[in-house]
Parts: C-alpha cells; sequence; structure tokens
C-alpha cells in the first residue's frame, strides 16, 4: 500500500464549496405532471461546505447513495447546482455556460470510476487521449500525437507504441485506468476529481494505481478530491477526510484524527467495517441497523438518527419510525400476533407521511393504548422511546407525540468538526459551537 502523501501547511485555496446544493426533481407520472402534483425532490447534495488546499489530497467518504458522486461531478459542472456556490482559483464556476466550463475544465479533470465506460470502444488510445486537447482547441495531429506520447509515458504504458493503436478490449482493467488518468491529465490541470478511481480493478492492481496517483501529485504538483467508499485506502492517500451521508458532510478533518477519534456514529459504524486481514481477531462490527433512507423523503432531524445506537430524545423521532418498530415488533412475534395487533391499531398508512405526531386504533382506543404501552415495555431499549414525550387514550385513539427533531449543523470538536447533537453547544459537555465553513 503507498504511503499517504506529506501535508502541505499553504493555505492557499484552489477550491472553496460554499452551502453546495444539488437538487433532482423526481419526474411522476403523466396524471401527476398533468395536474400539477409535486413528485418530490431528491437533495443528493443538500449544503455542503468544502475546501481544497494547493498540494492537498481531500477525501468524500460515504456510502452508495451518500450524494459524493454528485458532489464530484458538481465540481465540474457535470450536473448543475441549484444553490451554493463553486470557486475554483477565486471564480465562481457554478452556473457557468458549456463554453465557459470548457476551459476550466483544463485546469480541474475527473478520472470515472468506470475505465471500461469512460472509454469509447470505437476510438483508440491515441485517439481517445488526444480528443481531449482537440475539444481545448489544439489543432496540430504532431503536437497531440507528441502529448499522448509524453502521458502514457507518466502513466506507466511504455513502451507507447504498443499502446497507442489498441482498444479498450484490447487492455486489461489497469491499463484502461492508466490511460483514463492519461487522458485526464493531458491538459495539465491542477485538480483531479478521482471518482471511485480503485473500486473496479483487482486488488492486485490498486496499490499500484494509488501509487501512480501519488507519483502524478508529486510530479504535476496536483491536487486530488478522492471520492471512495472505502476508508482504508482513504487513510493512506488522504490529508483529510470529510464523511457524507444522505447529502450532507457530517464529519470533516484530518486524516489522523477521524481515525484515531472518530465522533460521529455514522464514521464509526464506518470504521467498524473495516475488515481485518487477520481471521483470529474478533472484531465487534455493531453496523447501524437498516439501509441508507430514501433521499427523496429524508428522516426529520438528524438524517443518520433512525440507524443511530446513540440517538437521542431531539434527534427528530418520527410517524415513519413508529411504524418500523411496530413492523419489527410483528416480525418477532409472527402471523397470528400481528393479525389480532394489526386490527387493533388499524391502518398505518397515516405514519408514512413524516410528522411528530400519530394517532392509532380509533375503532378501540383503550385496547390501542394498552398495545402501544405493552409493545414499548417489552423493548423499553428501543432507541425511538426515547423521542416519544406522551403516549395518550384519547376518542381519536391513541394519540403518540415526539420530541421536536433538531437538524444539527457542523460544529468543532478538538481537531474536526461534526454534525451530532452529542457535540457542540448541544452536546452534554456544552462545548462551544464552531462556525464556518467545514475546512479543518
Amino acid at each position: 500500500m503507498p504511503t499517504k502523501p506529506e501535508t502541505r501547511t499553504t493555505s492557499d485555496l484552489i477550491v472553496d464549496v460554499r452551502d453546495l446544493s444539488v437538487h433532482f426533481d423526481l419526474r411522476g407520472g403523466s396524471l401527476s405532471r398533468l395536474l400539477g402534483r409535486d413528485t418530490g425532490t431528491v437533495k443528493a447534495v443538500d449544503g455542503v461546505d468544502l475546501t481544497l488546499r494547493r498540494g492537498e489530497v481531500v477525501g468524500v467518504v460515504g456510502e452508495s447513495g451518500s450524494g459524493k458522486s454528485t458532489l464530484g461531478r458538481a465540481l465540474l459542472g457535470l450536473v448543475r447546482a441549484t444553490g451554493g456556490s463553486i470557486e475554483f482559483d477565486g471564480r465562481d464556476v457554478a452556473g457557468l455556460s458549456r463554453r465557459e466550463l470548457r476551459e476550466v475544465r483544463r485546469h480541474i479533470q475527473m478520472v470515472f470510476q468506470d475505465p471500461n465506460a469512460a472509454l469509447n470502444p470505437a476510438m483508440t488510445v491515441e485517439q481517445a487521449i488526444g480528443d481531449a486537447l482537440r475539444v481545448q482547441g489544439v489543432r496540430s495531429a504532431t503536437e497531440r500525437r507528441t502529448r499522448v506520447v509524453e502521458s502514457l509515458e507518466r502513466v506507466g504504458l511504455s513502451p507507447v507504441e504498443l499502446f497507442l493503436d489498441k482498444y479498450p478490449r484490447d487492455l486489461s482493467g489497469g491499463q484502461k485506468q492508466r490511460v483514463v488518468m492519461a487522458r485526464a491529465i493531458i491538459n495539465g490541470p491542477s485538480v483531479l476529481v478521482a471518482d471511485e478511481p480503485i473500486s473496479m480493478l483487482d486488488m492486485s492492481v490498486r496499490a499500484k494505481i494509488l501509487q501512480l496517483m501519488l507519483d502524478l501529485k508529486q510530479q504535476l504538483d496536483l491536487s486530488y478530491v478522492y471520492i471512495t467508499h472505502d476508508l482504508a485506502s482513504a487513510k493512506f492517500f488522504c490529508d483529510r477526510i470529510a464523511i457524507m451521508y444522505l447529502g450532507r458532510i457530517v464529519e470533516i478533518g484530518d486524516t489522523a484524527e477521524i481515525f484515531a477519534h472518530p465522533r460521529h456514529p455514522y464514521t464509526q459504524a464506518l470504521l467498524k467495517a473495516i475488515p481485518n486481514p487477520d481471521p483470529s481477531v474478533s472484531v465487534a462490527r455493531d453496523l447501524p441497523r437498516g439501509e441508507i433512507p430514501d433521499a427523496a423523503r429524508p428522516p426529520l432531524g438528524c438524517a443518520f438518527h433512525p440507524r443511530c445506537p446513540l440517538a437521542t430524545a431531539t434527534c427528530g423521532w418520527e410517524s415513519r419510525d413508529l411504524r418500523t418498530v411496530l413492523e419489527e415488533h410483528w416480525l418477532r412475534r409472527g402471523a397470528d400476533v400481528y393479525a389480532e395487533e394489526s386490527r387493533i391499531l388499524g391502518d398505518l398508512s397515516a405514519l408514512d407521511e413524516p410528522a411528530t405526531t400519530a394517532v392509532l386504533g380509533k375503532a378501540d382506543p383503550a385496547a390501542a393504548t394498552e398495545l402501544v404501552e405493552r409493545i414499548r415495555a417489552e423493548n423499553p431499549d428501543e432507541p425511538m422511546w426515547r423521542g416519544v414525550t406522551s403516549i395518550d387514550q384519547t376518542d381519536a385513539g391513541v394519540a403518540i407525540a415526539f420530541h421536536d427533531g433538531t437538524d444539527p449543523a457542523l460544529r468543532r470538536d478538538g481537531g474536526v468538526e461534526v454534525a451530532c447533537v452529542l457535540y457542540g453547544d448541544e452536546g452534554p459537555d456544552g462545548a462551544e459551537a464552531g462556525t464556518g465553513a467545514a475546512a479543518v
């Protein structure tokens, strides 16, 4: 495994992202569009602050669906920002036209995850790499060929004559990714956005590609935004790490600090999920329950709270969490219990709309109230019950109320910033909240 690059001390910013949002409207059905109904919005990136210094490697880490790839594409204008700003070398590039972005892309390029999809199967290696020069206005075929040869040599594809006339189908996975990197550096960029550049490669090739990226960084004075779900590679490759969850950065700081003292429960879960190569070592996983929520209908309060083992009363518990708890209870009890208890509580579809109140069991409020209290008593350690303020019998049924949720912003805690009610001015230690961009 390659060693992490030396950290630069310069404060020169090359990329400064402020309050960036990228939202996608759901199309819905023809009838919904005809009637003008709201079909929802996916907040793929939702208010992200991020900085990149010259010569720095910043890792963006998270599960699939966290928004990290969308963030990377937004930096190049491959997806349009719906809010916020992206300053590159002091110039706001968010919202530029395609022609204006073409000039910007000479200086910031992307290495895509899948080299098979990134290369045109009908183009030779020379054509694929040289086409980047043609788009930028280099008309001389001789000059294009000379620079293609130089790029191929830099990425380790030599003797170059063996590769110029080959097609992607003639190359291995590692060779294709080297071609992609040769194309990315041929215009002399200062920033590379690497979107999971090793995830599609064999294990034996991954370390070589990471080492190549480090070599290019030193030779060409590159800065990287390294997008990955693999914290193990980020530990050795990145100066700083930003942890993303459901469109937001939930923790950011120096790599050593993140690994030594992870604050956010999601960061802790990701670190516990790193495989240990020693089969004799038993590691407590304690992975978060459930799956990443629907980005079109995110949880109230903190987006991670339905999966968080440390969630507090004010983390944002709601009606949908109640439905999940009831369904998990019935899964443990079987069909007969489900048939009887679901009859008492009635239709649960009203719980699908996020709300801090819920009313169930209109047909028999007394029985419904008794049932909810019994389910609560059977599993009092269920985190959701921490958020319940009252369970009352009313004429309309059993009324269940939740605390108002808190959607925490990034707050400084030691050497990192973390978005969690356990830290900062809302945390148990009463520390002062951090302010400003998510740059540590």
